[in-house]
């Protein structure tokens, strides 16, 4: 299943961008710590070019600590590119964060130039909690649906930055489709886009390869099930999500897991690393050869109806 989620209001955000790009030195991209590449938005990736940027990946105290960092060390191979690690809920970054913006962009520093600091990233990734953690007041409001932000808005600091919000952007067409469940097992993509039996059983076969011992501790069972249905299975006679005649309802038991697994409760758990990203990206360059292979075949067969046609007429 394809999951596709594009609101108008993200359209008309992803033009203001463009527009005001020349404005912008630098960038800083929010990102989520448990789907660092997943959450990053390949049209952004096309716009900043290689201006300056700042990858913050946010949310690390749901995400696993030693992928953080093997994607913060990934990230970092890029000379324009810096990260950081943060976590709302510990300590106040806004010193750290305010000295990375203007080491990204040294000659503003000392001019009395405004520092223009463009703050992007996808629906429900917490811009707006970065932001208030920035300022060190409530400016940005914060919510756990995606799409809290609507209009661009532009917040001034003492220290010669100007912060300038855009709403959560996500991207017409999410080619890799791996992308699109993590998205929705994340909360990046309203519920009304998927269903929840099907996110479910994508993230149990994940979790059964990548973090057995986890789930073993979570559901106190001494063997894992050998596919993800039978896990879910198994989780929701546990938990009494059970249907007339005894059999599972995958939908109660789906929610739980999501919601357990958002929450942390399930463990610190992410849900990609740079090597799954680059084989998906292959299989991506592969879909969009066949999907082009299929247009020209499509457009040659026109040429030979309207040849036939043009034949038959005569």
């Amino acid at each position: 299943m394809a999951i596709q989620w594009f609101p108008g209001h993200m359209h008309k955000a992803q033009k203001e961008v463009r527009e005001i790009f020349n404005q912008i030195d630098v960038f800083i991209e929010v990102l989520d710590a448990r789907i660092p590449f997943s959450s990053q938005n390949p049209m952004i990736e096309e716009i900043r070019e290689d201006k300056p940027t700042l990858k913050i990946l946010n949310k690390t105290d749901l995400a696993d600590p030693v992928k953080t960092e093997a994607w913060q060390a990934y990230m970092e191979q890029e000379s324009s590119v810096k990260t950081l690690a943060f976590n709302a809920q510990v300590g106040d970054k806004r010193e750290q964060i305010i000295s990375m913006i203007k080491k990204l962009v040294p000659d503003k520093v000392d001019s009395v130039k405004t520092i223009h600091a463009l703050i992007i990233g996808i629906p429900n990734v917490g811009k707006s909690t970065l932001i208030n953690n920035i300022t060190g007041r409530t400016i940005a409001k914060t919510g756990n649906e995606p799409a809290v932000t609507k209009n661009q808005q532009r917040i001034k600091l003492e220290e010669g930055i100007t912060l300038i919000d855009t709403p959560g952007m996500l991207w017409p067409n999410i080619e890799n489709e791996n992308s699109g469940y993590r998205l929705a097992i994340t909360g990046g993509i309203k519920e009304t886009a998927f269903e929840l039996p099907d996110i479910a059983s994508y993230a149990c076969e994940y979790f059964l390869e990548a973090y057995p011992e986890l789930l073993k501790q979570r559901f106190n069972l001494e063997t894992l099930p050998n596919t993800d249905i039978e896990l879910l299975e198994e989780i929701g006679r546990q938990r009494g999500c059970l249907r007339a005649g005894g059999m599972v309802d995958l939908d109660k038991v789906s929610r739980i897991l999501i919601v357990e697994y958002r929450d942390c409760i399930l463990g610190n758990m992410t849900l990609e690393t740079p090597e799954m990203m680059k084989e998906e990206l292959v299989q991506v360059d592969i879909q969009r050869l066949l999907k082009l292979e299929k247009l020209k075949a499509k457009e040659e067969n026109k040429k030979l109806r309207r040849a036939r046609h043009k034949r038959n007429r005569k």
